[in-house]
């Protein structure tokens, strides 16, 4: 038996289950604003995101920005931020996330091609290093305190 996500929670982490999909991405859920949706856990991501067409199902309020962005396939991408957000991961919670905004068609379109489902949004580093992160890839956990 494994004692480590025991151990984790004693120190006060909360577990979150993620699947590795046929792409080999890590995807997980969440919720936004109580909207729950279904995200890529990318540890190479700056900062989490949310795409264009998911801003009114998590009832998102979004501001310019000018900042462009960038990821794997993309570059020069048109953002927007939105500040405020609750974001829920299990039963980890901040009441007052920022997300950034981009399209992500590109990310999606490429899942469609190998037949996964769509994602809403990427959960990136700025999660992972406010909640002091842990991630179990042989249990298929992320521990966030």
């Amino acid at each position: 038996m494994n004692q480590i996500p025991d151990i984790l929670h004693q120190q006060g982490y909360k577990s979150i289950p993620f699947r590795v999909t046929k792409t080999q991405h890590l995807v997980l859920h969440a919720k936004i604003n109580g909207v729950r949706g279904r995200f890529i856990l990318d540890t190479g991501a700056s900062n989490s995101c949310l795409g264009f067409e998911s801003v009114e199902k998590f009832h998102v309020q979004t501001q310019h920005s000018s900042t462009k962005a960038a990821g794997a396939g993309a570059t020069g991408l048109h953002t927007e931020q939105s500040v405020h957000n609750v974001l829920q991961l299990g039963r980890w919670k901040n009441r007052h996330f920022p997300l950034i905004v981009l399209d992500l068609t590109h990310v999606n379109t490429a899942l469609q091609h190998y037949k996964v489902k769509p994602v809403d949004g990427i959960i990136g580093a700025d999660v992972l290093l406010e909640g002091q992160a842990l991630i179990d890839y042989n249990l298929k956990q992320l521990f966030l305190r």
